[in-house]
């Protein structure tokens, strides 16, 4: 199972990356209720948010047999953070600081679990 997380949290970290590219680089949709934009941005987060919920559930499952050192609370979280972003990025409707720090924290907490996966 760890194998599948390392894995999984790797590709998180990709598309946190991807998404951030996105962000920067993008204007905000001139219409926020534009249903073609939606359509895109719902086909290209599907994906992200199945392999969040499967990250999660593993990631809980490590936390609580005590092989990673991180609070159940951080992996809810950061579950949480991304899935915020993952609008944010698109819809570019959040200030680039709380941006920037939302990212950081997930960063953060998939370095510290790869951390704990690898000794």
């Amino acid at each position: 199972m760890s194998q599948q997380l390392i894995k999984r949290t790797h590709n998180l970290r990709n598309e946190l990356d991807t998404l951030k590219k996105y962000y920067l680089t993008h204007e905000p949709p001139k219409n926020k209720s534009d249903k073609n934009f939606f359509l895109m941005v719902k086909e290209r987060t599907n994906p992200i948010y199945q392999t969040l919920e499967r990250w999660e559930e593993e990631a809980l499952h490590l936390v609580k047999q005590r092989i990673v050192d991180v609070h159940p609370q951080q992996i809810t979280s950061t579950k949480e953070n991304m899935e915020l972003l993952l609008l944010h990025s698109f819809y570019i409707d959040v200030k680039r600081k709380r941006y920037m720090e939302l990212n950081h924290s997930i960063h953060y907490v998939f370095d510290q679990l790869l951390r704990d996966l690898s000794k």
